[in-house]
């Protein structure tokens, strides 16, 4: 795969959301659009997170509480209940900014085909936007890849 970037193979089209689109909403936009997730973006046009089937499926999980001792009238945590919190807002929020992945890992239009795949495997991020300039100018994901793929062999 000589010098195939992430130009070369990126979704100019992108559909994005906001931090206020209800979950629901997000399910059926993904179904509409027959994408597997959509960048978030903030009334200022900035990336706040991406929010994918993964995402949505995680609200169905069965979430591990943190193992508590009571003894008396005191209750002591043998894990640290600060750990679940973000995966209880995960499961009981009803907004994408309550489930999106916020660490969200960007592309240049310059990335390299190998460097993409090495993000997306040791990752696990499947969809991954492309800034130029601080600019959203497109989207990488798995369907992307296997397009490359396919032309290349």
């Amino acid at each position: 795969m000589k010098n195939i970037k992430a130009r070369d193979i990126m979704t100019t089209k992108v559909l994005t959301v906001t931090p206020e689109t209800s979950v629901k909403a997000l399910a059926h936009f993904l179904l509409k659009h027959a994408i597997s997730g959509a960048p978030v973006i903030d009334q200022n046009g900035r990336i706040t997170g991406i929010a994918t089937e993964g995402d949505l499926i995680f609200r169905n999980t069965a979430v591990h509480l943190p193992t508590v001792i009571t003894i008396f009238d005191a209750v002591i945590y043998l894990e640290s209940p600060h750990k679940y919190e973000p995966e209880l807002q995960k499961i009981i929020g009803g907004k994408v900014e309550d489930i999106m992945t916020r660490d969200v890992i960007t592309l240049s239009p310059d990335t390299g085909l190998q460097e993409i795949a090495t993000i997306m495997h040791e990752k696990k991020r499947h969809l991954l936007p492309v800034m130029d300039n601080n600019r959203l100018v497109g989207i990488v994901g798995k369907a992307d890849m296997v397009r490359a793929i396919a032309k290349e062999e």
